[in-house]
């Protein structure tokens, strides 16, 4: 977890639940809170004048949403949408100031956090200039598995679907599904009940 949950409560946090395939916010509005999630998963997206879904990232428990826009003074460059049933920690921008300035220890935690994002999206924009399928596949399962505290082989499970894992990357399905046969012949994934694990 980001922060602790007690500590943001502490600081006006509320739990909203939120059903599956709800908009938590849309690109072009302001960032007014610091949102954390407790329990499910929410995706980034952003959808192009012909109607494609590029997804940015999906986030899971324990991670923050978009809270590096809130140091700045700009829109939100996509949408946020739950994937599943979700509990998310809301506190207003102001509070959630507050609180980092009253919590040193907090504001680095946040830094490292924000500064290892930003490193593995550096290397995720590397990998998805590859034209080989399986650099860019493997770049994107590393910087999803770069969050776990496992790193051990085969101990992350892929909680993206082969669809997603295409809009993500670039590719297309077709390429996805066979770069990941390709990958699991090459033992770099496993597959159990259509599952992928890295």
């Amino acid at each position: 977890m980001l922060i602790d949950i007690d500590l943001l409560i502490s600081y006006g946090a509320v739990i909203d639940e939120t059903p599956s395939i709800e908009t938590i916010f849309e690109e072009g509005e302001t960032p007014k809170y610091y949102y954390q999630i407790v329990d499910g998963r929410v995706k980034l997206n952003h959808v192009d004048e012909d109607g494609k879904e590029l997804i940015q990232s999906i986030l899971t428990t324990g991670q923050s949403v978009c809270e590096l826009l809130l140091f700045i003074d700009e829109k939100y460059p996509v949408n946020a949408v739950t994937l599943s049933e979700t509990k998310l920690l809301r506190i207003p921008k102001i509070n959630f100031f507050r609180l980092i300035n009253e919590n040193p220890d907090i504001s680095q935690d946040i830094n490292k956090f924000l500064s290892e994002r930003l490193y593995q999206k550096f290397i995720m924009m590397q990998n998805n200039a590859s034209l080989n399928p399986e650099v860019r596949l493997t770049g994107i399962l590393k910087y999803f598995k770069s969050f776990s505290n496992d790193q051990s082989a085969f101990s992350f499970e892929v909680l993206l679907t082969r669809k997603q894992l295409a809009s993500i990357t670039g590719l297309r399905i077709e390429t996805v599904i066979r770069t990941i046969k390709k990958m699991e012949a090459q033992n770099i994934v496993e597959i159990e009940n259509r599952k992928i694990f890295y």
